[in-house]
């Protein structure tokens, strides 16, 4: 795939720059022309991630493009906690749009990326046309927030996350060479079943020393930028996304029980550990059509972990390129 990727990267050249956004710099890259994909990454990641799908769409005649969320790799990244809830993110998003020219665009996310395209969706629905949501099914704001929730259900010592609402967590991901190989295997289908990471069992935790740096399935250019990245920036401010879950949940009222109507992708590994948390292994569509009312179809991946876009790409973005030409070949 990295073969294929950089054949088209010869004939349609990726473009890399900063580029302000609202006052603050955002790293961003581009590829192609016509209708507008954005890209949005989660954690520990960049814009690095969707090289391979930026080919991919730049080749289907689309402008894909990819930046560096708020707080991670060369962009703007506030201190602040509270500056890492949906209203900024999302603006974010339709900040890029308004220095681009663009009028409307696809999002795909994947992660905490994910998560906050599909806020996109329900803030913004005349910028935001389509989505596709990689490893995060979409679930309605609802009574209590997620860590509520777990909380009440006994997790508040077990699931992952609630951790990092510890200052300085981000050093536990020091040195970033060790954390970024050890996030990419344990959360992936390399591992045996019974060893890979289990977002409840603090015993699988996801800084277990790899084996091998980087995984088999990961492009080493991708794997060099991303500890370039992060040693250069480190991982404090990326862990505000989940430290301002409590405060989004707070902002986001407005938004209890909103479905999302526009046409819309599920993408899923059968190997996540955090997708098979959030639902059973084989969701139903009209349980999830209950509140994402545009969602067409859902794609379980064999063999496949969190790191959809790299463990399966072939596979994503042949599923990536059909719902975009089904969907999103809007005149804009």
């Amino acid at each position: 795939m990295a073969a294929y990727a950089a054949r088209i990267r010869d004939v349609i050249p990726v473009s890399e720059r900063m580029i302000n956004v609202g006052g603050n710099r955002f790293r961003v890259l581009e590829q192609g022309q016509g209708p507008a994909v954005l890209f949005a990454h989660g954690f520990p990641d960049t814009a690095d991630t969707w090289r391979s799908q930026l080919s991919a769409v730049a080749e289907q005649g689309y402008r894909g493009l990819a930046l560096d969320m708020r707080g991670f790799g060369a962009s703007y990244s506030p201190p602040e906690i509270e500056q890492y809830t949906s209203p900024y993110i999302v603006g974010d998003f339709v900040g890029l749009l308004d220095a681009l020219d663009i009028p409307a665009c696809a999002l795909v996310g994947h992660d905490w990326g994910a998560d906050h395209a599909q806020k996109a969706m329900l803030m913004r629905p005349d910028l935001f046309r389509a989505l596709v949501s990689v490893s995060i099914p979409y679930a309605p704001r609802g009574e209590e927030s997620l860590n509520q929730s777990l909380r009440a259900r006994g997790l508040g010592e077990r699931y992952y996350a609630l951790a990092f609402d510890e200052p300085d967590t981000g050093k536990r991901f020091e040195p970033a060479k060790r954390s970024i190989a050890s996030v990419l295997h344990w959360l992936s289908a390399s591992p045996p079943p019974e060893q890979r990471w289990d977002p409840i069992d603090p015993a699988k935790h996801m800084l277990r020393p790899a084996p091998t740096a980087p995984p088999h399935w990961a492009d080493p250019d991708y794997f060099s930028r991303t500890v370039a990245a992060f040693a250069q920036s480190g991982f404090e401010t990326g862990l505000n996304y989940y430290r301002a879950v409590p405060s989004n949940f707070e902002l986001l009222s407005a938004f209890k029980n909103a479905p999302i109507r526009q046409p819309s992708l599920y993408v899923w590994g059968a190997d996540d550990g955090l997708c098979k948390f959030f639902h059973s292994d084989n969701p139903e569509m009209d349980d999830l059509r209950a509140s994402w009312p545009g969602l067409v179809d859902v794609v379980r991946l064999g063999g496949t972990g969190h790191w959809v876009q790299h463990e399966a790409a072939d596979r994503f973005n042949a599923e990536l390129r059909k719902f975009l030409q089904d969907h999103f070949r809007s005149e804009i």
